[in-house]
């Protein structure tokens, strides 16, 4: 029954989500929302949050409406919860028309038809006819519980079988055409298959796919597309993972029928499967609705991993902090079917508990068959990686995907270089690479000693210049920056710029000085950016390597903060005196490290 979407929003408005919640769930403030243990799966500690217009609860994934959560804690149908939330609310049930009447009675006529449909090829299966499917079923290992359960069947070795039963239970041949088992010409679509029911998220019957038995082509077939089915939209084994994910089981992703049968049986009732196609946005947004970081498992072959670009592409523009992936990689010519029938239940877990965040496995799958020998190359690979980055809509979050995998790039690209011997800022020659790394702290060219005040107010300068020229590191910079003394105009631009930062929707520099112009702060930004009184460093130019840009902003950000540097170093010594771990030993040699690059003069020795 279609309902009008004014009418289905006057309903969710009308309905205090807190009140209704609260009559099944003990709800305590949290904020300006509620939290409380959830009702849909066992917890001691809450992770249920109820906000303004939805509920989501961390533990289990479960999430929704006011009418989304009667349906589940009452087991009610849509128009059931509807009525009844309308009811409470003073709303009366719109009336439907003729033609919407008719609609919702041909398709209450279709799934009728599509449940006799599975009653017989269930009949068929354990008859004599089906031995075959059965011996077929059983040899891959599957119980009568299963079977049962998943609602196997056998479509016969022949053709006309269906119609006839399903014509003498009253379906003229228009309703058999809706139904998606019988073909344009009147024939039916399956036989001599092993058939699988799919079912909606609700359990109803929207179609079915089959399995050939013997070497015929192609090997499964699913029903066309249906008012009921939509292919891109329906995911296999969803109505038992719902139940199951709820209850604490991990969500994972399999590739087809029998793997997800045979991992339910193993105890991995969260298992799903698109298809027979690759997964679409609108299953994408399916999984995500069940739990916050879904399972995609893939064979460890260069096909699984051209499957798992696509998934994580597709994925990208929609993830979130709170909405993200993870990805299993099966061993070479295994899937989970026969993964669990070689090693058991145990093989498989250990291959869920290697299940790598999409975060650690994107470089990876980017760089397939990307050969990084020449600079084009490399300057190819690294733009493909800030260009994945950029995909993410989130805007934090792509910023941190940005650093991550060009950290990774300069860590895997760099190349030796010779070392460089410049001036610190006491006159010190000081070995250093352009990477920041091991060879030492990064140093900058020479420049006059000033009085300390000057000295102070020329670092709060250039680090104000990195910033400018690097808006992409600002969320590593921001929270150094607000805390350096900044003379009244460089304040100015230091809030400006944070405030245009947690807008932006492109992090450049350029787009960040022409916004800061326009509020009136040219001076201030020129000043930043000026080579007077001294050049600013190679690490403001607009090419500088991240790794060198964040090296160069700790090494002056510790330089304004010596005080804290020498507490620093303090509390570590009392640490190691009063007998700590090895790790306070190394943070104080670290301690000692920084200071040394900071403050040594030539041959002076930091006392121990």
């Amino acid at each position: 029954m279609a309902l009008p979407d004014q009418f289905l929003d006057e309903v969710r408005a009308r309905t205090p989500l807190a009140a209704l919640v609260g009559r099944r769930v003990r709800l305590t403030k949290s904020g300006r929302n509620w939290k409380g243990c959830c009702p849909f799966h066992n917890e001691k500690t809450p992770s249920f949050y109820v906000y303004e217009d939805g509920y989501h609860c961390f533990g289990c994934g479960a999430h929704g409406n006011a009418i989304g959560f009667v349906m589940q804690t009452q087991g009610s149908g849509f128009i059931e919860a509807v009525t009844a939330l309308a009811g409470e609310a003073g709303l009366e049930m719109p009336r439907l028309g003729p033609d919407q009447m008719a609609a919702q009675a041909r398709s209450d006529g279709v799934q009728e038809v599509l449940g006799r449909a599975e009653a017989e090829f269930r009949r068929l299966l354990g008859a004599p006819a089906g031995r075959r499917a059965l011996d077929y079923l059983t040899g891959r290992g599957l119980t009568g519980q299963t079977i049962e359960r998943f609602g196997l069947g056998w479509s016969g070795e022949g053709r006309g079988s269906l119609v006839s039963v399903l014509r003498a239970a009253g379906a003229d041949d228009a309703l058999l055409a809706e139904t998606g088992l019988v073909q344009p010409d009147g024939r039916e679509l399956f036989f001599n298959r092993v058939m699988f029911p799919i079912r909606d998220r609700g359990g109803r019957i929207i179609s079915f796919g089959g399995r050939i038995l013997g070497d015929g082509v192609p090997k499964y077939v699913n029903g066309p597309e249906t008012a009921l089915f939509s292919k891109r939209r329906s995911l296999y084994g969803l109505d038992l993972a719902r139940a199951a994910v709820r209850g604490g089981a991990e969500l994972v992703v399999a590739e087809g029928y029998m793997d997800v049968i045979a991992l339910h049986q193993a105890g991995f009732a969260g298992a799903v499967a698109p298809l027979g196609t690759a997964l679409t946005e609108e299953q994408m947004a399916e999984l995500w609705r069940l739990s916050p970081v879904p399972v995609l498992c893939f064979d460890g072959d260069a096909a699984g991993a051209r499957a798992a670009l696509r998934a994580v592409n597709l994925a990208l523009p929609h993830l979130t902090p709170e909405q993200s992936l993870r990805l299993a990689s099966l061993p070479n010519g295994q899937d989970p079917d026969s993964l669990v029938r070689a090693q058991g239940p145990a093989g498989f877990a250990a291959v869920l508990a290697a299940a790598r965040p999409v975060s650690d496995v994107l470089f990876d799958l980017l760089r397939q068959g990307q050969p990084l020998a020449g600079p084009e190359q490399r300057a190819a690979f690294r733009e493909r990686l800030a260009e994945a980055a950029g995909r993410i809509g989130h805007k934090g979050l792509a910023a941190e995907y940005r650093r991550s995998l060009l950290e990774r790039f300069f860590t895997e690209t760099r190349t030796a270089r010779p070392t460089r011997m410049v001036p610190g800022p006491r006159g010190a020659q000081t070995g250093g690479t352009r990477d920041g790394g091991a060879r030492g702290p990064v140093r900058f060219g020479a420049r006059p000693v000033p009085d300390e005040a000057a000295g102070r107010a020329e670092c709060a300068r250039i680090l104000s210049a990195i910033a400018l020229s690097h808006p992409a590191l600002l969320h590593q910079l921001e929270d150094g920056w607000v805390r350096i003394a900044l003379d009244a105009g460089l304040a100015q631009v230091r809030d400006a710029t944070l405030a245009w930062f947690n807008d932006a929707q492109e992090l450049d520099s350029a787009g960040l000085i022409t916004h800061l112009t326009k509020l009136g702060l040219e001076e201030d930004v020129a000043r930043v950016l000026s080579r007077s009184p001294h050049p600013l460093p190679a690490c403001v130019a607009p090419d500088a390597q991240p790794v060198e840009v964040l090296a160069a902003w700790h090494h002056l950000f510790q330089m304004l903060h010596r005080d804290r540097l020498e507490a620093d170093i303090a509390a570590a010594r009392r640490d190691v005196a009063a007998g700590a771990d090895g790790l306070a030993q190394e943070r104080l040699v670290r301690l000692r490290e920084a200071a040394a690059a900071i403050w040594r003069e030539p041959g002076e020795e930091i006392e121990s």
